[in-house]
């Protein structure tokens, strides 16, 4: 295994409502990340993405609460860590954060410029602005944005100029980790392919040493990143190489999501869609057992009765279902032939 960047052991967070209620949007999660790698989150909207993001940077604030677990970032373990002490020593230099709609994230009044040298004397008072000018130059050059980006406003800049121009503000301190939430969203696809290639290129010059990459479409991560998890409800279904989380998923929602999107991959193209019925649960008051009890059509009675722990496979991967491996593929075989005819 190479040298780990981050770790994270059964990190559980909740939101605490007005009226007093728990809401448990990331239940006991476990991750890795190594360096020079990189790792792929999906899921539906609301199931719990990303809070992830958010709780990985052990900087939280009302209504979102630290309840239990690690992270540990390089070696050093930052779960409670004061969040005055996260935002000096840790935000942006051991961990980053592309937001989603990142393009709203700047100020329409300031320049770039002002945004970049905001992030580095937090953290350096002593640096000059000819030395932050000189660095911002040198880095937006070597990720192919124009100098005079520099000195422009926020609104003077297309959508897609405008999210590269974020993602290179969130790397300017060579951040560890680099966690980017759905970047590619609401871009045409031109620019969503020179943002996932920026993305890319950060990763391989060693700008960033890792790279956590968020997402609704599993299919997009196979061109991305190494590994992918999914998630359901604030919890981890199924852990797998990019390649096998997209051409074999095993857990039934993880099949089901596949499923339903147009796919344009040889081998996928000609699948035939299907859809997930029904919705996420309610976390507030969550299903016993299984939560994907209520949409799954492979129920059986013991799925209502225990909770399903992460059944470990052969190869490093992992599916939160008590239907052993073999059992499913016959399932999904059986499946795949009633379709055919």
């Amino acid at each position: 295994m190479e040298n780990v960047i981050l770790e994270v052991n059964d990190l559980t967070t909740k939101y605490i409502t007005r009226y007093d209620e728990d809401i448990y949007a990331v239940d006991h999660v476990s991750l890795k990340v190594e360096e020079t790698k990189s790792l792929g989150i999906a899921g539906e909207s609301g199931c719990g993405k990303s809070t992830l993001a958010l709780s990985l940077m052990g900087y939280y604030f009302a209504p979102l609460h630290y309840t239990e677990g690690e992270i540990i970032i390089d070696g050093r373990n930052i779960s409670g860590m004061d969040p005055d002490e996260v935002r000096k020593s840790i935000l942006g230099r051991e961990i980053a954060y592309i937001p989603q709609s990142a393009m709203n994230a700047l100020n329409p009044t300031r320049k770039i410029i002002n945004f970049i040298e905001d992030v580095i004397q937090a953290h350096d008072m002593h640096v000059n602005k000819k030395e932050i000018y000189e660095r911002a130059s040198s880095l937006f050059e070597t990720l192919g944005l124009p100098e005079e980006v520099l000195q422009k406003y926020p609104v003077e800049l297309s959508g897609g100029m405008k999210q590269r121009t974020v993602i290179a503000i969130s790397v300017i301190l060579f951040p560890k980790v680099l966690i980017a939430d759905e970047p590619s969203s609401a871009l045409d696809v031109t620019s969503q392919k020179m943002v996932i290639k920026m993305l890319k290129q950060l990763l391989e010059t060693g700008f960033i040493s890792s790279l956590i990459f968020i997402t609704h479409e599993l299919p997009l991560l196979y061109n991305v990143t190494d590994d992918i998890m999914v998630m359901y409800a604030g919890q981890i279904v199924e852990k797998a190489n990019a390649k096998e989380a997209v051409f074999d998923p095993l857990h039934p929602y993880a099949k089901g999501l596949m499923g339903s999107i147009i796919v344009p991959e040889e081998g996928l193209r000609d699948v035939k869609l299907t859809s997930i019925p029904g919705v996420p649960p309610n976390l507030k008051n969550p299903p016993s057992g299984c939560l994907f009890v209520p949409r799954c059509k492979f129920v059986r009675p013991l799925c209502t009765a225990i909770s399903v722990d992460l059944r470990e496979i052969v190869g490093g991967r992992a599916y939160r279902c008590i239907i052993p491996e073999d059992e499913l593929r016959d399932l999904y075989q059986k499946e795949a032939d009633q379709n055919a005819r």
